[in-house]
């Protein structure tokens, strides 16, 4: 799969390290998770190292599934910025 060069792969690859941070964050520790007063910040480190994922895939000249992999990782990005961290 990691030889494929399209952008489903990518939305596959980008999900895992999201979904981890999910649930582990999320689910287990209910969010009581705060580091340095900042409940996102283990979703940013999440997105963190999908960063790092895209460079390594544009590196080997697979641009769809980087592109696949950005996609996933700002929408989750703006779906944590949206229900994670907004006041009610």
């Amino acid at each position: 799969m990691l030889n494929k060069n399209n952008i489903s792969a990518g939305l596959l690859i980008g999900a895992i390290i999201p979904g981890i941070s999910l649930v582990v964050f999320g689910w287990l520790l209910k969010n009581q998770f705060v580091f340095m007063n900042k409940p996102g910040i283990p979703y940013f480190t999440a997105f963190a190292i999908n960063l790092f994922i895209i460079r390594y895939f544009y590196g080997k000249r697979a641009d769809k599934t980087g592109n696949g992999i950005a996609m996933i990782s700002l929408l989750f990005l703006l779906a944590v910025f949206i229900f994670k961290l907004q006041p009610l």
